[in-house]
């Protein structure tokens, strides 16, 4: 009898043990074409009307009718998508966590997420930083894609944390590609800071991986366009790019990737 008594005690212990470990079962990752990380630019250079564009651009970019029609039209005809924002070192925050976006619909609700409201910048710039914080969000993250990629948008050069060579390369190392959208409208706050070939450190510092390409945008007018001619040219990459890239070469003999680190260390003597 206390043989069966014992027994009716432990079942519902058993049953709950069971559950939890049916609860703790992770879950097989969904196959997509491409993990996409948009990392943007949010440093005080910026002036909060330009913050808002890019919300916006990237708003208006996704729910396009050739940026969807290039999502459905994939292997798996689907991708993950991810928003960040960064400015220095210690800045990094994630607005929308990773999305699996199928159909205009879901591209939309993305979009509608984004600009529901509107935060300000942050000081400094630390492309270093962003890029390595990126990177580490792949994994785990639920998906598994056929491409990893970030795409970086920036209106200046690194300033603040690590040099940006060594970040890139360790970000590379993992089989993730870096796009670049490099901001050269030269109407934001922080004239301290342009790079008249901001551009060219872009190609040369930033991007890089097979097929890495850099949209830059010279107008606010623009961007909306060049965030859309950006994401269909990520979305129609081939799923074995070829294995040089097809726009970025290396790094440009005497090409100064330090640019930014250098225009502080200007500022700072000029001020003593």
């Amino acid at each position: 009898m206390r043989k069966v008594a014992a027994l009716f005690v432990l079942l519902p212990l058993i049953a709950f043990a069971l559950s939890a470990r049916a609860q703790t079962v992770v879950q097989p990752a969904i196959d997509v074409d491409l993990e996409l990380v948009l990392l943007v630019d949010i440093s005080r250079s910026m002036s909060r009307d330009e913050l808002e564009i890019q919300r916006r651009g990237y708003a208006e970019a996704l729910s396009s009718p050739d940026v969807v029609e290039s999502i459905t039209q994939g292997i798996n005809g689907q991708i993950a998508l991810t928003y960040i924002e960064w400015a220095g070192r210690h800045t990094q925050r994630v607005i929308i966590d990773w999305t699996l976006i199928r159909n205009v619909a879901d591209a939309k609700a993305f979009g509608d997420t984004l600009i529901a409201k509107f935060e300000g910048g942050m000081r400094m710039t630390s492309i270093s930083r962003a890029l390595t914080f990126a990177a580490s969000r792949f994994e785990g993250n639920g998906y598994r894609g056929l491409r990893r990629v970030i795409d970086i948008s920036g209106d200046g050069p690194n300033n603040d944390g690590p040099p940006v060579l060594p970040a890139r390369e360790a970000v590379l190392e993992q089989g993730i590609v870096i796009n670049g959208l490099p901001l050269m409208t030269r109407e934001g706050l922080g004239s301290y800071w342009d790079l008249k070939d901001l551009d060219q450190y872009y190609l040369h510092c930033v991007v890089g991986g097979p097929g890495a390409f850099v949209v830059p945008v010279y107008s606010w007018d623009f961007f909306p366009l060049a965030v859309r001619r950006k994401l269909v040219l990520e979305l129609a990459m081939p799923v074995f790019p070829p294995p040089e890239p097809r726009i970025i070469k290396a790094q440009a003999p005497g090409y100064d990737c330090l640019a930014g680190e250098n225009i502080w260390d200007r500022i700072i003597d000029n001020k003593n």
